[in-house]
């Protein structure tokens, strides 16, 4: 199963233990694939190192799998999509998905949630995607 963790999901999944943490848990456990483009990874870089997560071993750990290709995979120069969005960062995780055929974007983003479908691509909340994987 492809998955696009938006940057608000990834995050979360180092602040607490709730769903954002089960999704990151299930991807090292091998059960979901997530798909990264430069962007993605970039903002990630750049909110962890803000909030002084950066060097801790559970992210170098994440980093170092993500340069592996660890249940991952990696679109260099994503297809442009046609949406239109208040913040324009959103646009990534819509590119990375179409680019690489992925099957949900995770998001707690109220703007990205509000596209539920895109071109066969579903926008779930991180406690949603948690449902539908347990089922």
């Amino acid at each position: 199963m492809r998955v696009v963790v938006d940057t608000n999901v990834f995050i979360s999944s180092f602040l607490g233990k709730g769903p954002p943490r089960k999704i990151i848990d299930l991807w090292k456990q091998g059960f979901i694939t997530i798909c990264l483009s430069m962007p993605i990874v970039e903002e990630y870089t750049e909110i962890l190192t803000r909030l002084g997560l950066s060097g801790t071993r559970e992210i170098d750990e994440i980093i170092q799998l993500f340069v592996q290709g660890y249940n991952s995979i990696f679109i260099a120069n994503p297809k442009e999509v046609n949406l239109i969005f208040n913040d324009k960062d959103d646009i990534k995780f819509f590119e990375c998905a179409v680019s690489l055929k992925a099957e949900y974007i995770v998001s707690g983003d109220k703007e990205v949630l509000s596209v539920s479908n895109y071109f066969g691509i579903k926008t779930l909340s991180p406690s949603e995607f948690m449902k539908l994987f347990d089922k």
